[in-house]
């Protein structure tokens, strides 16, 4: 009977401890308006991206050293991708990418997505087909993925990183 009681008591503390312990259901950080202002933000950064301009760009990033892009280098040292710190070396690398020749950016946007992280971070997700021209590319569109860190700024939702990555082909079957 002491056996038993002690089994139930031990049972009983692990069970309410792990429903202590469980994380509690969190409500999404930001509003529908604040996501639909993320979405317009994107649809602009691909209009300006596709229009190779630049100026425009730059005002779509956040102004900070701690700015991110990672991207296709065409510096051997830096390795095939790279991330480029900071305005200038964003703006530079966007400048020289757009330049190479015709850049164009087709996200789906039936897969596209914004999560918001904290009242002011969000973060987006898309699918989409690039063609360049730059770095060894051919210019024929290929799929990649871009993740998107956004930051409000004031009033305003700026990119404070943006990752480009190829996605890689699908490796041929055996047999």
């Amino acid at each position: 009977m002491y056996k038993t009681l002690l089994v139930a008591l031990a049972a009983s503390a692990f069970s309410i401890g792990a429903v202590a312990a469980a994380p509690a259901v969190r409500k999404e950080p930001l509003d529908a308006a604040s996501l639909s202002a993320i979405k317009s933000r994107f649809g602009r950064l691909m209009e300006l991206a596709n229009n190779h301009d630049f100026k425009a760009l730059h005002g779509m990033f956040w102004q900070s050293p701690s700015t991110l892009l990672v991207a296709k280098s065409a510096i051997q040292s830096e390795g095939n991708w790279a991330g480029f710190w900071g305005n200038e070396a964003v703006d530079q690398k966007l400048h020289d990418i757009g330049s190479s020749g015709p850049v164009v950016l087709e996200p789906d946007y039936s897969k596209f997505k914004v999560v918001g992280l904290t009242r002011d971070v969000a973060e987006s997700y898309v699918p989409m087909n690039i063609a360049v021209s730059y770095a060894g590319q051919d210019g024929t569109a290929r799929p990649f993925l871009m993740i998107i860190n956004w930051l409000r700024v004031g009033k305003d939702w700026k990119v404070a990183s943006e990752i480009i990555l190829p996605v890689p082909p699908v490796p041929a079957t055996k047999g």
